[in-house]
C-alpha cells in the first residue's frame, strides 16, 4: 500500500505516521505538509530515518503541487490531516481556514478521483456538531446529530465534510469521514491546552483558563485515534460517518488542576482570563457505531494518558522549547497578553 497523510507534520498527523510505520512496515508513507506555524519537522525527525517514508513540503491547495505528486506516487489511501484547526485563530483570520480545510479538501479529491484510489479518508472533529449544555450529561453526539458550528474553523470542517460526502454520491469516491474528541499526547503543539499548561506550569507561569474553566471536553489519548482510522480505512465502509471518543470527560479546570497536581505545582499558577467568543459549553461523542461495526475501543484512560502526556513534555522539552522560542511566544502575547483577568 502506498499511502498519502497530509498534514503529517503536525501533532495528529505525525503520531499517525509513526503508528502506521510500526504496524506496517511493508507500506510506503508520504508525507504532505506546508509546514506552516503548527507543523514541525523536527516532530518527523525517526521517520526520516525509515526508507518507506518520504516527505513532501507542499500545499494541498496547490492543485498543480498535489497533481503532480499524485502522478509520481500512484497512492492507494490518503488520509487528510491537513487543516488549520485552531478556534482563535480562525476568529482572527477566517479566510485561511476556508481556502485550507474547504478548497484544499475538494484539490486532494479531484485528484483521487483522476488517479483512482482505494479509500479517501477525512479528518473531521466533534466541533462540527456544535456544543451541548452543561446540565444535560445524558446527552451525546451521534452521526445523525445535525451540524450546527460555533465558529470559522468548526463552520470551514462542516463544509469540507458536506464536499466529501458529495463526492461520495455524486462521483462515487471511496469515502469515509471520522469525527474526533479533543486529542492529547506526544507531540501536541503548545497552543491548545494541555501542552500549554504543562509548558507554563514546568516555569512557573500563570495558568490563562477562558472563563471559569468549566466548558467540557471529551478527552482521547492520541493512538487510540490513530486506531480508530486505522481500523476505518481498512474496513469501514464507503460513504460513512465515524464518531470516535473516549467517554473521557472533564471540565478544562479539572484537566488544569491534574496537570498541576501531577507537576507538584499549586492551584495559584490559575488565572481566569475573559472567556473567548462562542465558546462552546460542552463536547460529548458517542462511539457505539464505530464500536458496533470496526470493534474499536478506547485502550487509555484519562489519568493514565495525561501521566504518559507529562513524562513525555518532560522528556522532550528541547522539542516544545523550540516552539515556543521561535514564533508562538509572539503569537501567546496577542492572544492572551491584553485578555481582562477575571480572578486570579
Amino acid at each position: 500500500m502506498n499511502v498519502l497523510v497530509t498534514g503529517g507534520a503536525g501533532f495528529i498527523g505525525s503520531n499517525f505516521i509513526y503508528y502506521m510505520l510500526e504496524k506496517y512496515p511493508k507500506y510506503r508513507i508520504v508525507c504532505f505538509d506546508l509546514l506552516t506555524y503548527a507543523g514541525n519537522l523536527e516532530t518527523l525527525e525517526e521517520a526520516m530515518d525509515n526508507p518507506n517514508f518520504r516527505f513532501v513540503k507542499g500545499d494541498i491547495a496547490n492543485r498543480e503541487e498535489i497533481f503532480n505528486l499524485f502522478e509520481e506516487e500512484k497512492f492507494d489511501i490518503v488520509v487528510n490531516f491537513a487543516a488549520e484547526s485552531h478556534v482563535d485563530r480562525s476568529i482572527e483570520n477566517p479566510g485561511i481556514f476556508l481556502r485550507t480545510n474547504v478548497f484544499g479538501t475538494q484539490v486532494l479529491m479531484d485528484a483521487c478521483r483522476k488517479y483512482g484510489i482505494k479509500r479517501y479518508h477525512q479528518v473531521s472533529t466533534d466541533e462540527v456538531y456544535g456544543d451541548l449544555p452543561l446540565d444535560r450529561p445524558d446527552l451525546f453526539f451521534t452521526e445523525e446529530s445535525p451540524i450546527h458550528t460555533s465558529s470559522p474553523y468548526s463552520a470551514s470542517k462542516a463544509s469540507a465534510d458536506l464536499l466529501v460526502l458529495s463526492y461520495y454520491r455524486t462521483f462515487k469516491l471511496p469515502v469515509t469521514i471520522s469525527r474526533c474528541s479533543n486529542n492529547y499526547g506526544p507531540y501536541h503543539f503548545p497552543e491548545k491546552l494541555i501542552p500549554l499548561m504543562i509548558s507554563r506550569a514546568l516555569n512557573d507561569q500563570p495558568l490563562p483558563v477562558y472563563g471559569k474553566g468549566e466548558n467540557v471536553r471529551d478527552w482521547l489519548y492520541v493512538e487510540d485515534h490513530c486506531s480508530a482510522i486505522d481500523l476505518i480505512i481498512h474496513k469501514g465502509t464507503e460513504g460513512e460517518v465515524y464518531n470516535v471518543g473516549g467517554h473521557n470527560e472533564r471540565t478544562n479546570l479539572e484537566v488544569v488542576k491534574t496537570i498541576l497536581k501531577e507537576l507538584g505545582k499549586p492551584d495559584s499558577l490559575i488565572t481566569f482570563v475573559t472567556d473567548r467568543p462562542g465558546h462552546d459549553l460542552r463536547y460529548a461523542i458517542d462511539p457505539s457505531k464505530i464500536q458496533r461495526e470496526l470493534g474499536w475501543k478506547p485502550q487509555v484512560k484519562f489519568d493514565e494518558g495525561i501521566r504518559m502526556t507529562i513524562k513525555w513534555y518532560l522528556q522532550n522539552s528541547k522539542w516544545w522549547q523550540n516552539i515556543i522560542n521561535g514564533e508562538y511566544s509572539s503569537y501567546y502575547e496577542k492572544m492572551y497578553g491584553n485578555r481582562q483577568v477575571i480572578a486570579g
